[in-house]
């Protein structure tokens, strides 16, 4: 009798256990593949920005001494990526190419100036510092012009400061259900042992003695249920790497080994603190109160 009783036990224990593993497994898998999302959000914010250019046109009476001193100035400025110069006559080809039609011969001269594109770092596309370069750049004698497109600049700020705004209010709010489901799952797994831990108190054993076993055992749960999410996470990550690879997942392993790390730490504080709290409370619950 006592035999099937133990079993019985073993196994509505292991199903507990089972439970907060699965419970923890996927609300840290959604919070990871927000997480994810998060870092794409910053690496195609990245490769939209980097593709900003501002065009810098020189005065036809410029010396080539000038430009050459100017280019190699901009290829050493710290918001500079790749610079590019484009003589007066390559662009009149380009331009020839794309109308379909030799407009210098019919002008009889070329009306188009040497020009300068300098792509900038994804870091120096606001509005406020392009207005910067664009001030620090017409101080020089030798530049005609600068020229970039301000209202796009001012679109591509708004809307990914946009876009940032909600992905953090929505991670807040994964975290935070993440928090409370998990505590939910591990609260009802320390209720199931209630009568053990006022059993333990009433023959004499400290708090801290009863806490310890139950804690390491939700240290551990957590843990497991971190990698189980991660495997899920990877394998979900590897799937759309395959079907989507333009969007390139996979270009940053740093990233992810760094998002990875958080979610078991997410996994052990939060089951560490959620088992504290329950065991906690049933310690300062009366005898008679169990059984509510």
């Amino acid at each position: 009798m006592n035999n099937s009783f133990d079993k019985y036990q073993k196994r509505r224990l292991r199903s507990s256990y089972l439970s907060v593993i699965i419970s923890i497994a996927l609300v840290l898998f959604l919070v990871g593949f927000l997480g994810v999302i998060l870092l794409k959000t910053n690496t195609i914010s990245k490769h939209f920005k980097e593709k900003v250019a501002i065009t810098i046109f020189l005065n036809d009476n410029a010396k080539s001494n000038d430009v050459e001193i100017l280019k190699g100035e901009l290829k050493q400025a710290e918001y500079s990526k790749e610079v590019l110069y484009i003589s007066k006559k390559e662009a009149a080809e380009k331009y020839a190419e794309e109308i379909g039609e030799d407009f210098v011969n019919f002008l009889g001269d070329n009306p188009l100036k040497n020009a300068i594109d300098v792509t900038l770092k994804s870091d120096f596309v606001t509005p406020e510092k392009m207005e910067a370069i664009e001030k620090q750049l017409l101080i020089r004698s030798i530049v005609a012009e600068v020229v970039y497109d301000k209202p796009l600049i001012e679109l591509l700020t708004k809307n990914i400061n946009r876009i940032s705004f909600w992905m953090l209010l929505l991670s807040a709010l994964f975290t935070l259900i993440a928090v409370v489901l998990i505590n939910s799952s591990i609260r009802i797994s320390i209720y199931s042992k209630r009568f053990t831990i006022k059993t333990m108190q009433m023959v004499g054993a400290t708090k801290g003695f009863i806490r310890r076993p139950f804690i390491w055992n939700s240290i551990k749960l957590g843990i497991i249920g971190a990698l189980v999410s991660i495997a899920a996470l990877v394998g979900f990550i590897m799937y759309i790497n395959k079907m989507v690879p333009e969007i390139e997942l996979l270009a940053d392993y740093k990233e992810f080994g760094i998002l990875f790390l958080l979610i078991i730490i997410m996994g052990i504080l939060i089951t560490w603190l959620s088992t504290f709290f329950a065991t906690q409370r049933f310690l300062n619950l009366r005898t008679d109160e169990l059984y509510y």
